[in-house]
């Protein structure tokens, strides 16, 4: 599933342009073609497909792993889930060029661009809404929020009793972070997955949050991860220090990184960087 990085990758790609597409912002809708009806989460296709033709897009935003288009008076929010992709192509070349087996949806603009979500394992979501706050209203902070300092992370911690990399992934409490980055974080910080939230110390948790950032940036500079087929382009796997390198030298101390399950997810982590021993 793309986190953070992977999704404002996707936004700024659409922002500013990719691969000879023009920017998103101004393209005037002028058709709805939707492919999969399970794609459509609210409201239905025939309020969906009359609302959209003749509005524009105003703005790109992320919240945690959605997209949310702005537009002329509603909001279309898309969240990629496990193997959804956004971008815009010509509309005469989408048979010609490639195959459109998995799009999803289409939105046609005037300007003879398209719009295309493309998602093969269809767990991909769309909603047209005139407000996004009860669809985000169980989301927690965002990482890079200036209000989230570390006396606020530490208390967050200190309130739950949990372990910390089921916590760092559970979207209602810090949104936008998954697999990837809470095992780059954890290690970059020293934590093991293992540690109870309210065990941290308030230098720990000051350490976990600058270390979640730093990873999240390290993410965005480089495009995200390229670990699946969809999400092309990113280079952040070429930095992974203990994700998906299981039986490798920790870049530390040179101890083999393991890989456990914790929460039903597979977790990475150096058993001697990060021992689960609270300061």
């Amino acid at each position: 599933m793309p986190e953070l990085p992977e999704v404002e990758t996707i936004r700024q790609r659409l922002i500013k342009g990719f691969d000879k597409s023009p920017s998103i912002l101004g393209q005037t809708i002028k058709l709805v073609r939707l492919f999969w009806p399970a794609t459509l989460s609210e409201p239905d296709l025939q309020t969906f497909s009359a609302i959209l033709p003749g509005q524009k897009v105003l703005a790109v935003d992320r919240r945690a792993k959605f997209l949310v288009f702005t537009l002329t008076y509603s909001y279309l929010v898309v969240h990629l889930r496990m193997s959804g992709d956004l971008y815009l192509e010509p509309q005469e070349s989408s048979a010609e060029f490639r195959n459109p087996d998995h799009d999803r949806l289409w939105l046609d603009f005037e300007s003879g661009w398209r719009f295309v979500f493309n998602d093969m394992r269809k767990f991909g979501r769309v909603w047209l809404l005139g407000d996004t706050t009860d669809l985000f209203s169980n989301l927690g902070p965002e990482p890079f929020d200036e209000q989230l300092t570390p006396a606020v992370f530490a208390e967050m911690l200190q309130n739950r009793s949990r372990l910390l990399k089921p916590l760092l992934i559970d979207q209602s409490f810090l949104a936008g972070i998954g697999n990837i980055y809470a095992d780059e974080a954890l290690f970059q910080s020293g934590l093991h997955p293992l540690r109870m939230s309210d065990s941290l110390s308030l230098a720990e948790a000051g350490r976990l949050l600058d270390s979640i950032r730093l990873v999240l940036t390290k993410g965005i500079d480089q495009k995200g991860a390229s670990i699946d087929w969809v999400y092309r382009g990113g280079d952040f796997q070429n930095y992974f220090q203990v994700y998906q390198q299981t039986g490798n030298p920790c870049p530390r101390c040179g101890h083999p990184i393991e890989k456990t399950k914790v929460g039903q997810r597979g977790t990475h982590f150096c058993p001697v960087c990060q021992k689960n021993d609270p300061s």
